[in-house]
């Protein structure tokens, strides 16, 4: 065997680490998007902010089917992919939002703060809720989705009352056994729950486009996904019930 062929390995495996190394890069990347939404959050350009954490939900979608099909914690074992992940989600999820929702201005102005304060705190004692998944992948509690949360605030355009409330709801139900659906990981009616999603995903991008100014029908279907995700599982339950 020449000297080249027994160096054919080493290259190849430097090559492999580097290639699942660059899928943590591309997780990591998702907070640097977080903080380009924070920069047009601050300026009030809130359709740009919440492009930036659209782009972050993509990558949050793909980075983990990337990271099983390299093989990334077994070529990358010093490097924790779930941490890197759940502090990523944290910035777009839930920091930046809260800071969206905080001075969005659509809330009571006495208590944005305060609810701004209580989304982070509760967000972060949800993360680290071991409990925060059911055995068949339904989240347990308000799952922490406060960019989708603030993106209906800016969509329905409630009055500060009603929109404070809903904030303050949300935040009580992430300690809240409920079910929330998760539309990817959960297997019942899988098929209708992408199909919601990829509808879903549409209008909201069509939304943020023309700068939340849609038509009404477009704000209902959201609306009516929204309501599906949340009380799905529930009113599935409820029917099943009566059946038997």
């Amino acid at each position: 065997m020449s000297q080249s062929s027994r160096q054919d390995p080493l290259p190849a495996s430097r090559t492999l680490r580097a290639a699942a190394f660059s899928v943590h890069i591309f997780t990591a990347l998702g907070a640097g998007l977080a903080l380009l939404a924070l920069l047009e959050a601050v300026r009030e350009h809130w359709s740009a902010m919440f492009a930036w954490l659209g782009f972050a939900l993509i990558i949050d979608g793909l980075d983990g089917p990337i990271a099983r099909r390299l093989n990334v914690e077994a070529l990358q074992p010093d490097w924790s992919g779930d941490v890197l992940d759940l502090v990523v989600d944290f910035v777009t999820y839930v920091f930046v939002p809260a800071y969206a929702i905080a001075a969005s201005g659509l809330l009571l102005p006495i208590v944005a703060p305060v609810l701004g304060v209580g989304i982070v705190i509760s967000s972060a004692l949800y993360f680290a809720d071991r409990r925060m998944k059911t055995a068949d992948n339904h989240f347990r509690g308000f799952p922490a989705l406060w960019n989708v949360a603030a993106f209906y605030l800016f969509l329905l355009q409630l009055s500060p009352l009603l929109s404070t409330l809903g904030m303050a709801a949300l935040i009580v139900l992430t300690f809240v056994p409920v079910r929330v659906l998760h539309p990817v990981r959960v297997k019942r009616l899988r098929g209708l729950n992408l199909f919601l999603m990829a509808v879903w995903a549409v209008l909201a991008i069509l939304t943020i486009i023309r700068d939340f100014n849609v038509a009404m029908p477009v704000t209902a279907v959201l609306s009516a996904i929204a309501l599906y995700v949340v009380c799905g599982d529930a009113v599935i339950r409820v029917l099943r019930s009566e059946n038997r």
